[in-house]
This record gives C-alpha cells, structure tokens and sequence, in this order.
C-alpha cells in the first residue's frame, strides 16, 4: 500500500433493517460511518428510509451515523435554518444537501449555525477544490450519487478542514482512486459511496465489505 487510507469509509444509503447484523459486524472490524438519506418528500422508498426504520437503525449498538439531508429542509437548513424542523437524534454528523450549484457565503454561515444548534459537526459539498473553511467539513462531489467520476480529485491541506471524496467509487476502483488521490503521509480525511454499494437497487453489504478489504488490508 503506497497510500494514506483515509480514517473512514462512508456507505450512504443504508435503507433496510434487516441488514442490522452485517453491519454491525462489519463495524466492529473496520472504521465506517454509516449515512442514511433524509427526505420527508421521499420517505419510505429505496434510500430513504421511513420513520420505524429509521428509529431501529438509529437504535443499533456500534454504529456511527451521518444524517445526509436533502429536498425541503436541507433548503430550510441552508437558507432559513430556524425554519428546519428535522430530527436528528442518533447522528454524529449531517451533510447537506440543499443543491447542486455549490453554496453561498449565507448558505455556509447558516450550515454552520445549525450543526453547533444541533450539537452535530455539519458537512456541504464541494465541487472543486476544498474551500478553506474548518467550521465545516467538505465532500468534494460532482455525483450526487449518480455514479459519475471525476476526471481528478481535488487535493487535501494538511492545515485546513477535514475533507472527504466521492464519485463513482466502488470495490473494482477504490485502490486506484486512493492511488489517485495521493493523501500525504498523516493526511486526515474519508471517502464516500453510494451507488457503488449497490446491487439492483439494494443496499449490499457483500460490496461494503469488499471495499473495507481493499482499502484496509
């Protein structure tokens, strides 16, 4: 291994009960972050899991958990945050997904805002290099989990915030997409996939683990 491994692996999309046990084996042999998509609008279709499920998953020992807000009150987060009214009880991070254009210097001041009112460290996405902000954290995603790579990965500032990648990874590319990256030696940071965990429409935890084998050998 020629490469810094990032500190985590994020699978989002975790949408099923049942999958419970995997993932807590799973969690007990690799560092991962386990994100569940948040949206009232979509609620209770694949991806978006409904509010039973949603308390049982939360519920689980040994889980870390990242709330990924999208639709109305990832809106509400980033423009009028004392409107949102989202529960996030049993999240240790929430990243917001309030559009796809990148945010404004208000849209950062109010993610920032919320996150501390919530007592949760709040993530946005960027779409190229890594703004140099560290109230936040940053996901470089040009995918929104569409699957799409990008032709090159931003680099990371050892001196600046705690920063993460995605786009198109998968258990096939991500030893090559670490390669590419190039963290330097202590770089602090993780990666994130969505689609690349996977199969028919189903979250599957075969693929989440043949990733952590890749990246943590």
């Amino acid at each position: 291994m020629t490469h810094t491994p990032p500190l985590f692996v994020a699978f989002t999309g975790a949408d099923d009960p049942s999958l419970l046990p995997g993932m807590m084996a799973l969690s007990a042999r690799y560092p991962i972050e386990w994100g569940m998509l948040l949206d009232e609008a979509q609620e209770g279709r694949a991806l978006f899991p409904d509010a039973a499920a949603r308390r049982e998953m939360l519920a689980a020992p040994g889980l870390r958990w990242a709330a990924h807000v999208c639709g109305d009150q990832a809106r509400r987060i980033a423009d009028a945050p004392e409107t949102a009214t989202i529960d996030l009880q049993g999240f240790t991070r929430v990243q917001v997904n309030h559009g796809f254009a990148g945010s404004s210097p208000q849209q950062i001041a109010n993610t920032i805002a919320f996150g501390r009112r919530k007592g949760l460290r709040a993530m946005l996405q960027s779409l190229g290099d890594f703004p140099a902000e560290p109230r936040l954290d940053w996901l470089f995603d040009v995918s929104f989990g569409r699957g799409n790579r990008p032709t090159q990965w931003p680099a990371l500032d050892l001196t600046g915030p705690f920063c993460g990648y995605s786009g198109g990874i998968n258990s096939d590319n991500v030893a090559a997409t670490l390669e590419a990256i190039a963290a330097p030696p202590d770089a602090a940071y993780w990666i994130d996939m969505e689609s690349g965990v996977r199969s028919e429409g189903s979250f599957d935890l075969a693929k989440c683990e043949a990733v952590c084998r890749s990246v943590y050998p």
